[in-house]
């Protein structure tokens, strides 16, 4: 089978991406600790690699980035609040790009074809999620490897996401939910890191709308 890494956070986009391509790829699972709140979704992380089987799956700390970061972003910052709608102060400055290059450097390595992220159609407000972006970087990343790829040494990438085959998340949740069934609700969207999901931050809202388009039951336990 052809090989794919896959940026895998855990949460529903990308537990559901490697749901969709399970069967036809050979999966190799990356997950950063990038010095978020919601470092649970490294637990579930470790929980969907196994139950997935993937290949491999490797758990990159570079939490460094949280000090680069400092107060830029809601997410890696411990004074600003998550808000419960999309605001710019949510981006985390060419997050996904960060992800991806280390991605893609294990993707070049082990002649993988394709490295995926999770995001989708919903995922607009978000620059580094946009398919215009993973077109510019897949190309970028190409050419830093072209004389491996001309001579047969590496195998050229693509960066695929669901946004560019034009999949919503519910889309994504209705896939997932075939192969993951009520295991489906272990996957964590949460900005925040309770017991529970909390409910009310921007991504918890996203998870909530997504089970009702998908017409499924939404069984996630959350706080509010």
């Amino acid at each position: 089978m052809k090989r794919a890494v896959i940026v895998f956070s855990g949460g529903i986009d990308s537990v559901c991406a490697v749901s969709y391509l399970k069967s036809k790829y050979e999966l190799y699972g990356i997950t950063f600790s990038y010095g978020q709140k919601a470092d649970n979704e490294i637990v579930a992380a470790k929980y969907f690699a196994k139950k997935l089987g993937l290949k491999q799956h490797k758990i990159i700390d570079i939490s460094f980035m949280k000090d680069l970061y400092g107060n830029s972003n809601v997410l890696t910052s411990t004074k600003r609040k998550i808000p419960s709608k999309f605001e710019y102060s949510i981006v985390v400055p060419i997050r996904n790009a960060v992800f991806l290059s280390i991605a893609s450097a294990w993707a070049f390595t082990l002649n993988a074809s394709l490295v995926v992220y999770g995001a989708h159609t919903g995922d607009k407000h978000y620059p580094d999620c946009r398919p215009n972006f993973a077109k510019k970087l897949e190309t970028a990343f190409n050419q830093g490897e072209i004389d491996g790829i001309e001579s047969k040494l590496r195998k050229g990438i693509e960066i695929w996401s669901p946004y560019r085959k034009g999949l919503s998340k519910s889309d994504l949740l209705k896939s997932g939910m075939k192969i993951l069934g009520n295991s489906i609700f272990k996957t964590w969207s949460c900005y925040l890191n309770k017991k529970y999901h909390c409910g009310v931050c921007e991504s918890c809202n996203n998870r909530k709308i997504a089970f009702q388009k998908a017409d499924i039951i939404d069984k996630t336990k959350y706080l509010k």
